[in-house]
């Protein structure tokens, strides 16, 4: 019987040192490298094609009936309908993608999340749908670190990676459409 070596999580020596390559992402017309709805906790179907709703977010996806922030109604926040990555990213912390789990983002994509280039309110038209990128900063959680490592954590909330969202975007559906594995992300003005 052969045992599985540990997982090693990157370093943060590793993930500074691809900072640069992270920060080459287009700036615009970013390719999608995954969809993913969440119909459950742990539960992720990658699809080719998904439907975006500002009532419902991604549609099928979790967001509707567990979601961490609500409205004051107890209502799931809207601003955290959508939820992105940078593909660069991902390929840095997900070291070995047959044994770490995918961290559950609807859309993974090659393209600049940052304050920057996307703006708090920045309109992102993906296939027939549009999206609105949120206030609200996703600072990674437990699973992350579980998933990826304590490095990774403290690499997406150092002071000066902050305003790169290295942990990507969350957004909220503002024009409902679909979105397809071959469309591409472009802002809007």
């Amino acid at each position: 019987m052969t045992s599985r070596s540990p997982v090693r999580f990157a370093t943060l020596a590793q993930l500074a040192a691809h900072r640069d390559w992270v920060l080459e992402a287009p700036k615009d017309n970013g390719t999608i490298d995954t969809l993913c709805v969440r119909p459950e906790e742990g539960k992720r179907n990658f699809v080719a094609s998904m439907r975006l709703d500002p009532k419902e977010g991604v549609v099928g996806d979790r967001w509707i009936r567990k979601t961490w922030m609500h409205l004051p109604d107890g209502s799931p926040d809207p601003r955290l309908q959508v939820c992105l990555l940078g593909k660069r990213v991902l390929e840095l912390v997900r070291t070995d993608p047959e044994t770490m789990m995918y961290p559950g983002d609807n859309i993974v994509a090659d393209i600049d999340f940052s304050e920057a280039n996307m703006p708090v309110g920045q309109l992102l038209q993906i296939g027939s749908a549009v999206i609105e990128v949120s206030d609200v900063f996703n600072y990674a959680c437990s699973k992350w670190i579980e998933r990826y490592g304590a490095d990774s954590f403290k690499w997406i909330n150092l002071p000066e990676n902050k305003p790169l969202r290295l942990r990507g975007a969350l957004a909220k559906v503002s024009q409902a459409g679909e979105v397809g594995i071959a469309d591409r992300i472009q802002k809007l003005d």
